[in-house]
């Protein structure tokens, strides 16, 4: 799977697809308290749960809803490509293709709607929604290809496609038609997240953007050239990543942007972090370098940066938290696998 400008300069272990967006939940149940340990400090009432895989030796998980559903990637049996999967009540279910040989699902909503995009009989690759058992291929704005990120509690869907005149747009899905949202302003536009009342993030020209009614606002930076805006909560709160000034291009820090302040999440003590999502309560997740430099899964929690646990290996991303607190993401095994991980609390329900 290929296509498309790559939208995350920091993409753990998946070659197949690069951001793992959630929706963010109108519910808002209390989450648990973390605590520290010596450090990095750890969230210790985490538990780190392998999640399988649909064959393969490795998948990737990039949405949760609600209920506790898991969607993401899985590779399959005999190196046949990767397919979308949707995890519930331990049981991984394969959502298929539009036709091609490789799927990836990116989000759910709390109605079970699952987004992502797929590769069609021709190659190419089609932004999909997967409502009951059916995949819907969602079209393109007039080109190749499409990719969908983020689709909200009432089924409108954000992502980004390629235009007749092969330029790359963001758009809206929303009652059965691709609205083309334009390039946000700049040369080209990407659309990664949407929220309950219809407000949209993303980027365009290396900066990232919230679109709401009255027009586009870029957000700024941390300092530096570059920043992209992946995550938004019901009250308007964005999270992201941005570089800083005069660092490295590469080097990128979290952010959350917040009634027009941007605010460094700062790291696990290494060079670089990123923002994926934000829950209701303001709750952050995302990865981080600590100072020996791994790479582990975050959560972001009232000013405090808490590495999560791996299966076992030295590396782990987070990719989309759920209304209570539950985390999803990928982690590396012992072995060396990849695999969709689930943090949820180690006491309680």
């Amino acid at each position: 799977m290929s296509v498309g400008s790559p939208i995350r300069p920091f993409s753990l272990f998946s070659s197949e697809a690069s951001a793992g967006l959630a929706c963010a939940s109108e519910k808002t149940p209390i989450e648990p308290s973390l605590e520290e340990t010596s450090g990095p400090a750890f969230a210790t009432r985490y538990l780190a749960v392998d999640l399988g895989t649909l064959g393969g030796p490795d998948s990737w998980a990039s949405g949760i809803n609600g209920a506790g559903v898991v969607v993401g990637h899985s590779s399959m049996l005999e190196g046949r490509g990767t397919h979308a999967f949707r995890w519930k009540r331990g049981v991984m279910t394969d959502l298929g293709t539009l036709g091609g040989a490789g799927s990836v699902a990116t989000d759910i909503n709390s109605a079970g709607q699952v987004v992502g995009y797929s590769e069609i009989a021709t190659g190419d690759e089609h932004a999909f929604l997967w409502t009951k058992g059916v995949m819907r291929d969602l079209g393109t704005l007039g080109g190749r290809y499409s990719r969908a990120y983020g689709v909200n509690t009432v089924g409108h869907v954000v992502g980004y496609s390629e235009t007749a005149r092969g330029q790359q747009h963001a758009f809206l899905w929303a009652h059965g038609t691709m609205i083309d949202l334009g390039a946000f302003g700049g040369s080209y536009g990407l659309a990664l997240e949407i929220n309950r009342p219809g407000q949209i993030v993303g980027e365009s020209d290396l900066q990232a953007v919230l679109k709401r009614t009255g027009g586009v606002t870029r957000l700024g930076t941390l300092g530096g050239e570059r920043s992209q805006a992946t995550g938004i909560n019901g009250a308007r709160q964005v999270v992201g990543f941005s570089s800083l000034a005069g660092a490295n291009g590469d080097l990128m820090h979290a952010f959350l942007w917040d009634k027009g302040v941007m605010t460094d999440l700062g790291t696990l003590g290494g060079d670089y972090s990123e923002a994926a999502d934000i829950n209701e309560r303001g709750n952050v997740v995302g990865s981080s370098r600590t100072r020996e430099g791994e790479v582990r899964a975050f959560v972001w929690k009232q000013g405090t940066m808490l590495a999560l646990e791996t299966l076992g290996g030295s590396q782990a991303a987070a990719a989309a938290i759920a209304p209570d607190g539950r985390v999803v993401g990928n982690s590396m095994t012992a072995t060396g696998e990849v695999r969709a991980t689930l943090w949820k609390r180690r006491y309680g329900p």
